[in-house]
């Protein structure tokens, strides 16, 4: 009941607008983007990544995704899609994102009882859902079509579109975070969390220790490893390997660099400790996940 209250509270979190005529808010941005960080709302939302690859948070989840990534995010579920960019590098339209009130939705069942196949569903991507296969391209087509659409036919779509997702089978509908998985977010919480993503992020090639984004957070370092395990899941060295070893898998595969020299690129000061790393997230050597790619 305590968490419920808190998620409650914090629905201006990230204030999205309806416009009048619209149920639903349809939108399309560019990365960076001021709202694309780690953030969550009240509002359920399918999100679209066009182009560009990297790691994907939601909840306690940490994943890859690449070019037509489509998610499910539910209400108050904390999540970010976040690329490794050269400075002053810029992704034009790389989101499209459609955000609704679920609730809403299933109070018209007294009218429209034919919506409550939507509860599954709904309940769900509380976890957060990935689709893949037909389900995911078939999604995307529905997505992409909602931005060019007006009146009913815009509500026939998005209709349509849960109407895909709830019907996706199993193997190509993945949950996410763990069941678990519970934050007491709050506003100071997001700010922090913005903070220490924005630090690792930045020095992810370099040595991370938890004194330096303590102290920048006022912090005790026992305070802020409670702190981060309870809000993420994982412990900060966790959360650092997963991330180093997801940059990792990236160069392998799209660049010629040596697994010497990827090794220091991510911030590992040997290489006998990155192979061991590397195999721990991977169940594979680096030379073993490049090969596998190749052939």
């Amino acid at each position: 009941m305590i968490h419920k209250q808190k998620t409650e509270k914090l629905s201006e979190l990230e204030v999205i607008f309806t416009e009048p005529q619209h149920s639903f808010r349809w939108h399309e941005h560019d990365y960076p983007f001021e709202l694309a960080r780690w953030n969550h709302h009240p509002q359920f939302e399918i999100h679209l990544i066009r182009q560009g690859s990297g790691r994907f948070f939601a909840g306690d989840y940490i994943g890859h995704f690449d070019a037509g990534h489509l998610a499910l995010i539910g209400p108050g579920l904390p999540h970010e899609w976040s690329i490794d960019l050269a400075p002053d590098e810029r992704i034009v339209g790389r989101d499209v994102v459609l955000q609704f009130e679920g609730d809403s939705l299933l109070k018209l069942r007294e009218t429209l009882p034919e919506l409550g196949d939507l509860q599954r569903l709904f309940a769900q991507s509380r976890q957060g859902i990935e689709f893949s296969g037909a389900t995911r391209r078939n999604g995307v087509e529905l997505l992409e079509a909602i931005g060019q659409s007006h009146g009913l036919r815009r509500l026939w779509l998005f209709l349509s579109l849960l109407e895909t997702l709830n019907e996706a089978p199993p193997q190509e509908s993945h949950q996410l975070a763990s069941l678990q998985y519970a934050p007491m977010l709050d506003c100071l919480t997001t700010e922090r969390m913005r903070q220490v993503l924005d630090y690792i992020h930045r020095h992810l090639d370099e040595e991370l220790r938890v004194s330096v984004i303590a102290q920048q957070l006022n912090m005790s370092e026992p305070s802020f490893s409670r702190f981060f395990k309870r809000t993420t899941g994982h412990t900060f060295v966790d959360m650092t390997r997963k991330l180093r070893v997801q940059r990792a898998c990236r160069l392998l595969l799209q660049t010629r660099l040596s697994v010497a020299d990827i090794c220091f690129n991510v911030g590992y000061g040997n290489l006998s400790n990155f192979n061991r790393h590397f195999r721990y997230e991977m169940l594979a050597t680096p030379s073993e996940y490049r090969k596998r790619l190749e052939r």
